[in-house]
């Protein structure tokens, strides 16, 4: 802040000490004045503006050096008080530039919101033909052919669920209820959902659960589950996924091992990043790079950890590492 003070004020400086050479060059020349006189009083002058410069610069740079250090926050009243006429200037711009950007972002949260209510509207209104779809489909007599039109209704079913939260999960700490949850009954009730794709790729489940009850969101760590699911039956063919579970050191662990084409070991790292599809194949049009991502945000919120291993042509394993008790009484509290 002093240079930049010491910047600003150049000229008057300059100025001065150009005076004050003057001053000197005439008592040199006039051999009627005292030139110990004419230095005497250059260097009270010089004093005396080196005190004056000092008393300036902490009275000057008051207001910028708070005003750098004032939280990007929209709040006004943090901004400090101008003491000159300048000043007030740069304050009241400050805070013009201020409301005009707080009103624009207002008013994109409101047409966001407006969307966001657009599309969970939207989501819910298909939902109904598409319920009314499934049934008709099923009244179809020929077997290949009502199994092939239920694996892609399947599939329209599951991107309009992910949407759906994908949409909500802004909002999901709002919408935590934990309670005991059967995990084996969950676990059912989502590889049920994903039966027909299971037999139209030829895959099985090997489901052995030590522990049945977990403290959780019964309905976002279904949907975290579901992706996880989804993401093996996706890259499996003709082979079975295997689900276990188990308590170590009072952490509730649950593994998802899939035999399918496996995740290169340097894209393991950005599975979870938004939109990732890895490299390995990345001419995959069928890869949104969304399921993963929401299964981390669910996981996230539910202080559940989710580790990675997997080889290139032998499979993936998913393991959740749910919280202890004491620590889901705590976030059921909150």
């Amino acid at each position: 802040m002093i240079r930049l003070f010491l910047m600003e004020r150049a000229s008057w400086i300059l100025f001065f000490l150009f005076s004050q050479l003057l001053v000197l060059l005439m008592g040199y020349l006039d051999v009627s004045i005292p030139f110990q006189s004419v230095v005497y009083i250059v260097f009270l002058s010089c004093l005396l503006f080196l005190i004056f410069l000092i008393m300036r610069y902490y009275k000057e740079t008051r207001f910028y050096r708070e005003l750098k250090h004032h939280n990007q926050s929209f709040d006004v009243t943090t901004v400090p008080d101008p003491a000159s006429p300048f000043e007030k200037i740069a304050s009241e711009m400050i805070t013009k530039q201020n409301e005009t950007y707080k009103g624009q972002l207002d008013n994109l949260q409101i047409n966001v919101e407006q969307e966001k209510d657009d599309i969970l509207n939207w989501i819910h209104e298909v939902k109904t033909p598409l319920t009314t779809m499934q049934l008709m489909i099923e009244r179809i007599t020929e077997p290949p052919l009502r199994s092939q039109l239920l694996y892609e209704w399947l599939r329209i079913h599951l991107l309009l669920d992910q949407q759906l939260h994908q949409k909500r999960i802004a909002f999901i700490q709002n919408d935590l209820y934990i309670e005991k949850t059967d995990v084996q009954q969950l676990m059912f009730q989502e590889i049920k959902s994903l039966k027909q794709w299971c037999v139209q790729k030829g895959i099985g489940f090997d489901v052995s659960l030590e522990v049945k009850e977990v403290l959780t969101d019964t309905k976002w760590c279904g949907f975290m589950i579901r992706q996880l699911l989804t993401n093996a039956v996706k890259y499996s063919e003709a082979s079975d996924i295997h689900i276990h579970s188990f308590v170590d050191r009072d952490v509730t662990t649950i593994t998802l091992r899939d035999f399918g084409r496996g995740i290169d070991a340097k894209d393991i790292p950005r599975i979870f990043d938004k939109g990732f599809t890895g490299t390995l194949h990345h001419q995959d049009h069928a890869a949104t790079g969304m399921g993963l991502y929401l299964a981390k945000q669910v996981a996230d919120a539910l202080h559940i950890t989710i580790d990675v291993k997997s080889t290139v042509g032998k499979g993936t394993v998913f393991t959740l590492s749910f919280p202890k008790k004491n620590e889901m009484i705590r976030l059921a509290s909150m």
